[in-house]
């Protein structure tokens, strides 16, 4: 039992239960900026853009287009908010301000491999880290 709330309360999982929990409540919110706003104002222009009643008949079976019409206009819509409203100015928040923490590690000049900036020797190696004096 010990293993399983050490699994259980490791950062990774709670991070990402945490994410999904975040994304589910943005997810909501997308969908009703999309539902409640830009679907009545692209009827202004164009009349009510469901297309849910679309049907091709052939022989005895029908296919329901329409509703995948609605869920890739729906995702298009989803997708350009997502893109202009969250991603846009993130990415340019991140290129105004840089990269806020400086790189924790380096390479080691054996073996090239990533080791902590602290390290007096590699752990894969085994050589050791001589540091220049500043």
């Amino acid at each position: 039992m010990s293993g399983f709330k050490k699994f259980l309360l490791r950062g990774n999982v709670l991070e990402l239960a945490i994410a999904v929990v975040i994304g589910a409540a943005f997810t909501t919110i997308v969908n009703s900026f999309v539902k409640d706003l830009l679907t009545p104002l692209i009827s202004v222009f164009g009349g009510l853009p469901d297309f849910k009643h679309l049907v091709l008949t052939v022989g005895n079976a029908q296919f329901a287009y329409g509703s995948f019409v609605n869920a890739l206009v729906s995702f298009l819509i989803v997708a350009t908010v997502v893109y202009f409203f969250v991603l846009a100015p993130y990415q340019r928040l991140t290129d105004r301000f840089g990269k806020v923490e400086e790189s924790t590690k380096h390479n080691c000049p054996e073996c090239l491999s990533e080791i902590p900036k602290a390290a007096t020797r590699c752990a894969f190696c085994t050589s050791e880290i001589v540091r220049a004096t500043p």
